[in-house]
């Protein structure tokens, strides 16, 4: 396979990443995916930034075994854990990461009032600190780690009771000191936006940041000579260290496509199994 027409490698904790997956699709139809859900850690939010570090190491060392010409890490938690050793040890290999979108709700503003919903480790992590640094200067920064969402979403319950009383309960101290912009720091809450709108109104601007990562990973492959050279449509291989069944269940809904899902299996914080009929075996 020629460098161009390799796949891109896109991973997160659980279903998250399917959110900037979605986007890609949008913007680039005709590249391939090696999707990797690693469902057998969620969530990584409330794991020291170290573990998270080791986790996101070794799926990026399979999906280049793989072929991946270029690694989203589609995962805000990972990106702040990450990102940044891995280019180090990855240096030949592009990489698009996330972090929360606070130079738009920065210049956007009128209240100067912004409200971020992430995870503990996200909000820990030196890459949120640093966007603070750039981009919060006469902002007011209101934050909360809204605990248990992602658990809720990777159920799968994004319009339940009990996911509207997390979000509520984050939400309506925000709406009462002001903000008229909320951010949306994990790849998983995009899937709740429409009821984060019914909760905020319309006033209030809601940012997913999954539109311009997508624009950053079209820049990536641009500049590295990487773009396919098809105009088919691009393949996606869905891998899960979690429930087969209920990853697959979810992607009609979440990305509105679905497609085969493959098991991988850990041991000892690394990847011990590749169904060997389909895939090549791991080092």
């Amino acid at each position: 396979m020629s460098p161009d027409n390799a796949p891109i490698g896109i991973f997160d904790s659980g279903v998250g990443g399917l959110s900037v997956l979605r986007d890609i699709r949008v913007q680039l139809p005709s590249e391939s995916v090696l999707y990797f859900a690693d469902q057998g850690h969620v969530p990584y939010g409330q794991r020291k930034l170290e573990q998270v570090r080791a986790f996101a190491e070794e799926i990026t060392r399979f999906l280049l075994h793989i072929g991946a010409k270029l690694i989203v890490v589609a995962c805000n938690t990972a990106s702040a854990a990450a990102l940044n050793y891995l280019r180090q040890v990855f240096p030949r290999t592009p990489f698009v990461g996330m972090e929360p979108a606070l130079k738009p709700a920065a210049e956007s503003t009128r209240t100067g009032i912004v409200g971020i919903l992430a995870t503990p480790a996200t909000f820990q992590g030196a890459l949120y600190a640093s966007v603070v640094e750039r981009f919060g200067n006469g902002v007011i920064i209101l934050q909360d780690t809204c605990p248990g969402l992602v658990g809720q979403i990777e159920k799968g319950e994004l319009d339940t009771l009990a996911t509207w009383e997390i979000l509520a309960k984050a939400l309506y101290p925000m709406l009462e000191q002001g903000i008229d912009t909320i951010v949306m720091g994990c790849t998983h809450y995009p899937f709740v936006i429409p009821m984060v709108k019914q909760i905020v109104g319309p006033e209030v601007r809601v940012i997913d940041p999954a539109p311009a990562v997508a624009r950053q990973t079209v820049r990536l492959l641009d500049n590295g000579g990487l773009k396919t050279s098809s105009s088919t449509p691009g393949v996606i291989r869905f891998f899960t260290s979690g429930k087969v069944a209920r990853f697959g269940s979810q992607l009609p809904r979440l990305l509105g496509e679905s497609g085969e899902v493959q098991r991988i299996l850990w041991s000892r914080n690394k990847i011990l199994y590749v169904d060997a009929n389909k895939l090549p075996s791991v080092p």
